[in-house]
């Protein structure tokens, strides 16, 4: 008997930035269904403490991957070393990312323009090159379906100073997400974007300023309160799951009501 309408028995989530914050909380939601998880990070050390983590919430299996996304590579070198440790992967969360902001757009340098899309978007297009091959592949062998995710944000509706790089990034992700909806269709293959609110995370925590940050973003959210981890993992178990089979192209807003908030 399935876990639930959103059940992940015997599925293979993939997400990238995933050993600490939004990128392990996508995770937390798909192993809390019985999925199979892998974790793509940088450190090896933060990436085994995540297995640990999704082991005890109920992964079945998980497996993680030492690896820089602005290495294409390394992305490739990955791809193949989960799809010989896991068989298959079924979703593909692509989150890694990083924010730089500049003092204004003048001031913007060149290096901090370049470093930022060399992960955020270069990075975002070698993962989901690796995942939809993949998942054509295994479409034309006669295994079709698959759920590709990509992390938005806010900034593609939102104009904010020193930012412009990060939005540009994420914009140009929102786009691709439409045409890889229209081409993986034929496989029974959707793609869609989660684009979240203020998310209290470890690495927000860590942030002298924290306090001031919660309080402004409750201020004009209408929900009253910033987003928590927990708010991203029942998104990210819907759109790896079956449940969100008939639903691709979209932009999934997870914010409390800030973007619709007219004050």
């Amino acid at each position: 008997m399935s876990r639930s309408l959103f059940d992940l028995t015997g599925k293979v989530v993939l997400s990238t930035g995933a050993n600490s914050g939004i990128g392990l909380a996508f995770l937390h939601g798909c192993a809390r269904q019985g999925a199979d998880v892998v974790v793509w990070g940088r450190r090896a050390d933060r990436n085994a403490e995540a297995v640990q983590e999704l082991l005890a919430l109920g992964a079945p299996r998980a497996h993680a991957e030492a690896v820089d996304v602005s290495d294409e590579a390394a992305v490739d070198a990955a791809f193949a070393s989960t799809l010989e440790a896991m068989g298959r992967v079924d979703c593909v969360f692509a989150n890694a990312g990083y924010q730089n902001r500049a003092t204004s757009f003048p001031d913007m340098s060149s290096e901090m323009y370049h470093d930022l899309l060399n992960v955020n978007l270069h990075g975002a297009f070698y993962t989901l090159r690796a995942a939809s091959r993949h998942m054509r592949d295994r479409a034309q062998a006669g295994d079709p379906g698959g759920s590709i995710v990509v992390c938005g944000s806010l900034s593609i509706f939102q104009g904010r100073q020193g930012l412009e790089h990060y939005a540009a990034a994420k914009g140009a992700l929102n786009a691709m997400v439409k045409g890889l909806a229209v081409e993986m269709g034929q496989y029974g293959v959707r793609a869609n974007m989660i684009a979240p609110g203020f998310i209290l995370t470890g690495m927000t925590d860590d942030n002298p300023q924290a306090e001031g940050m919660k309080k402004h973003f409750a201020a004009i959210t209408p929900l009253k309160r910033p987003g928590y981890m927990a708010d991203i993992q029942g998104p990210a178990a819907y759109l790896a799951s079956d449940a969100s089979s008939f639903h691709t192209g979209d932009v999934l807003v997870v914010d409390g009501g800030r973007t619709v908030n007219s004050q």
